[in-house]
């Protein structure tokens, strides 16, 4: 079969002929591949500087996709051999059915996307419906994802901040309310995001940046001490683009109601993640096939994936391997 194998880590993916794998035991299953989503995860593991950089090589690189099993059902599946070729082997029970009117293409663009938004909002955000959600960094893939989900949700407000104003632009088509752009200065983004929690209270932050903007964020949401009750604002991160760390002292959570959590594989349960594949996901599938749900795609054939592996996607985009 063809595939995308990784001979030195570092190095970017070829496309090669490698041995279709077999099935081992009843619980796996082989799945013809119709496409697969590159994410950073995958390159992170490919490069060897992720904790679950692959030891064996070479390999095939992909952690999940789309495809037909033998009886000709679509299948969105994480395998347990690479992803991003013809032939791969999954989970018996471990997969979640495509709707007949969803592409591949998108199907297997939205998964991840799905469990940095939709499970940071539901499961770690405990958003209910009427309250004012701020999503800070929203002009990524999942940031973007999360705009709609949160308004699908039931969020009464939502408001939106990100350095690329094109993309800023997009959230307000996709159900934001209002917008904060990141390219500001220090005390304009904090009198900003002050006014907006005067008018409407920020009940929710889904945070996919942290750093330098967590600390504003924090700064414009702290109380004011003894006497002076404070709203309660949960605040979910997901993600660190902007920095692994930030200064925060005592104080400021000691005279403000801010509860700080994080949402990712290891915050979240494995009933959790059981609820992602038989309840969270279809959902999402079905909205996306329903077009109510929206993500940009590159798609891009799997011969090209040298070439494509370590090219720049634009914001808010999500390349996807078409094996045909």
């Amino acid at each position: 079969m063809k595939a995308a194998v990784l001979e030195q880590l570092g190095q970017s993916p070829k496309y090669k002929d490698f041995p279709s794998p077999e099935v081992q035991n009843n619980e796996q299953l082989l799945i013809k591949v119709k496409a697969a989503a590159v994410k950073n995860l995958d390159k992170l593991r490919a490069s060897g500087t992720h904790y679950a950089s692959y030891t064996e090589l070479p390999v095939v690189v992909g952690m999940d996709g789309v495809g037909v099993l033998e009886d000709g059902t679509r299948v969105y599946a994480q395998g347990v051999t690479g992803m991003i070729a013809e032939k791969a082997i999954i989970g018996k029970s471990q997969y979640t059915i495509i709707p007949e009117n969803l592409d591949d293409y998108t199907a297997a663009a939205l998964p991840n996307a799905v469990l940095g938004s939709a499970m940071a909002l539901k499961v770690r955000g405990e958003i209910k419906p009427g309250q004012n959600v701020l999503i800070n960094g929203a002009t990524g893939v999942t940031g973007l994802l999360a705009v709609q989900i949160a308004k699908y949700y039931g969020a009464n407000t939502v408001i939106t901040t990100g350095r690329n104003q094109e993309n800023l632009e997009k959230t307000k088509a996709l159900g934001a309310d209002f917008t904060i752009s990141l390219k500001q200065s220090d005390e304009e983004i904090v009198e900003q995001l002050k006014k907006q929690h005067a008018e409407t209270p920020i009940d929710l932050v889904i945070d996919y940046v942290w750093g330098k903007p967590v600390e504003l964020i924090i700064k414009a949401l702290k109380g004011g001490g003894l006497h002076n009750f404070t709203h309660k604002t949960r605040l979910v991160t997901v993600g660190s683009m902007a920095g692994e760390n930030i200064s925060l002292s005592s104080g400021v959570l000691r005279s403000s109601a801010i509860e700080i959590r994080g949402s990712g594989f290891g915050s979240l349960s494995q009933e959790d993640l059981q609820s992602l594949s038989q309840e969270i996901l279809p959902e999402m599938f079905q909205l996306a096939a329903d077009g109510k749900l929206h993500i940009e795609l590159v798609v891009e054939s799997l011969k090209n994936i040298e070439y494509l592996w370590h090219q720049k996607i634009d914001t808010g985009k999500r390349l996807v391997i078409s094996m045909a």
